[in-house]
């Protein structure tokens, strides 16, 4: 271990050392409100490293299990951020559980640090620590409100995360076997050096260690059919830990598979096989998380079926093979992480609003968001922008992004997918804009104006105005999206 090896992992450090500072901060201080702003300033210091690292270019450490280029440090910026937004909303939240507020913060953070390390790991062992990283404080954070319901959501969490990560540790081994190593480069100079034989390429237990591997991650991103947990996690979770779930994880599991996929079977003979898979499971993602968000009336399991169907749009761009041999089209890989930035925004803002309305109306029915324009206008203005985004309608982020990765699809001949994702959207626009409705048409049933405190009106309005204006100039997240997908691909 070097000084470079060191350096390359400072991020993730930083946010390991916040974590235990925040826990100590805990025991020391009587009161507890100092807390989040605490690891709200610290949060600073991984984002400063990270942008630093940006600035140095690619570099390697660790003998080439960790990777730091302009791909990691894309989802590093996505995690933080959505970190930092999640944090800001849980300020008046954390307060119900009292003496657990410096746990609470805690796990939030270094389940972000595991988010951080999925992003630049480039070895199956590394792989795989970092996502138990990243999985157990969540279970634990699932089940952190002490309720019936929350204590079903942090067990379904845990079992069925355990269930998935041994699916995905049987694919590791399986590769393993079949090439000698667990690192990505090596695995993909091993299938490249046996494809002219095709030896390899025609042992049926790889194509069934890709199955694995896609499997396991399929669950991690909510994508039919290893979706069963999603519903009854996001209900039972704490809110903000809901938000968490659906924006954090997602963009750190689209971050690996990106680079198991890419760096490990982005050859042409193997990168088709696993393209169709995912094809099918991004139309029925789309499909069924849809149609049954349609029936939903509590908004919390609205909202996770939505995040269902929007795994499935993500997908169509993993789908969207992006290789070096079909002349290194960016779109796919650019387009998953153009989507993933504009969906953290518009996400988190839709959940910063479902918690300023639940904490007041204690309720988290479609019916508490009745007359909500005259309740408070600027939640009404922000949650219609969200749901017009995840709609994808101009002139939001959502739209461009829909564009962005329709377009990939179709670049490399998955009309049939982008058209499913255009029907689906349509379909989309039915309880989105239900709920824009009842906030404007719908009879108030208390008259009493809901006033968020300060820190979450910061989220919801940040969030908010990001989702307007990078609908308006997506250029630059554009650009970082594509510098990141170069160094993926190579």
């Amino acid at each position: 271990m070097t000084t470079n090896d060191l350096l390359l992992l400072s991020p993730e450090l930083a946010m390991a050392i916040l974590a235990a500072v925040i826990i100590t901060a805990d025991l020391i201080l009587k009161k507890k409100s100092p807390i989040p702003y605490i690891a709200l300033i610290g949060l600073l210091i991984p984002f400063c490293m990270s942008a630093y690292l940006a600035h140095r270019g690619p570099d390697e450490g660790f003998m080439g299990i960790l990777k730091v280029d302009n791909f990691s440090i894309f989802i590093k910026y996505l995690v933080l951020i959505a970190t930092g937004l999640v944090i800001l909303s849980s300020t008046r939240y954390a307060q119900s559980f009292k003496k657990l507020q410096g746990e609470y913060y805690t796990l939030i953070l270094l389940s972000a640090t595991g988010m951080m390390l999925l992003a630049s790991a480039t070895e199956f062992i590394t792989i795989y620590v970092a996502l138990e990283l990243t999985s157990l404080p969540l279970a634990a954070l699932a089940a952190f409100a002490r309720s019936s319901k929350s204590a079903e959501s942090g067990i379904k969490f845990l079992l069925l995360s355990a269930i998935s990560s041994a699916v995905i540790l049987y694919g590791m081994v399986l590769i393993y076997g079949l090439t000698g190593t667990s690192s990505l480069t090596e695995i993909a100079h091993v299938i490249g050096s046996q494809e002219s034989t095709g030896s390899l390429l025609q042992d049926a237990a790889l194509p069934f260690a890709t199955i694995l591997i896609i499997s396991g991650f399929a669950f991690k991103l909510s994508a039919v059919p290893f979706q069963m947990w999603v519903p009854d996690v996001y209900e039972g979770a704490p809110t903000p830990i809901t938000a968490f779930l659906s924006v954090a994880s997602k963009a750190a599991g689209f971050a690996v598979i990106m680079r198991v996929l890419y760096s490990a079977f982005g050859l042409e003979s193997v990168s088709t096989d696993w393209a169709n898979l995912i094809a099918v499971l991004s139309a029925i993602s789309m499909t069924v998380g849809n149609l049954i968000a349609i029936k939903q009336d509590n908004i919390k399991r609205l909202l996770a079926y939505s995040t269902i169907a929007q795994a499935g749009y993500i997908m169509i761009g993993l789908a969207a093979v992006a290789t070096t041999s079909q002349g290194g089209n960016l779109s796919g890989p650019s387009g998953i992480l153009f989507y993933l930035a504009g969906y953290i925004g518009t996400n988190l803002a839709a959940f910063s609003i479902l918690i300023a309305v639940a904490f007041k109306t204690n309720s988290y029915a479609i019916g508490s968001f009745h007359g909500l324009y005259k309740r408070s206008p600027i939640m009404a203005l922000c949650m219609t922008i969200s749901m017009l985004s995840l709609v994808g309608i101009p002139p939001t982020v959502g739209f461009m992004s829909k564009v962005y990765i329709f377009g990939a699809a179709v670049e490399t001949g998955f009309t049939w997918l982008a058209i499913i994702g255009v029907i689906n959207s349509v379909v989309s626009a039915y309880y989105y804009l239900r709920i824009v409705k009842v906030m404007f048409l719908g009879e108030a049933t208390d008259s009493e104006t809901i006033r968020p405190n300060g820190a979450l009106t910061i989220a919801l309005v940040s969030s908010g105005l990001a989702t307007f204006i990078f609908g308006l100039y997506p250029s630059p997240i554009i650009h970082l999206a594509q510098q990141a997908a170069k160094d993926l691909i190579g």
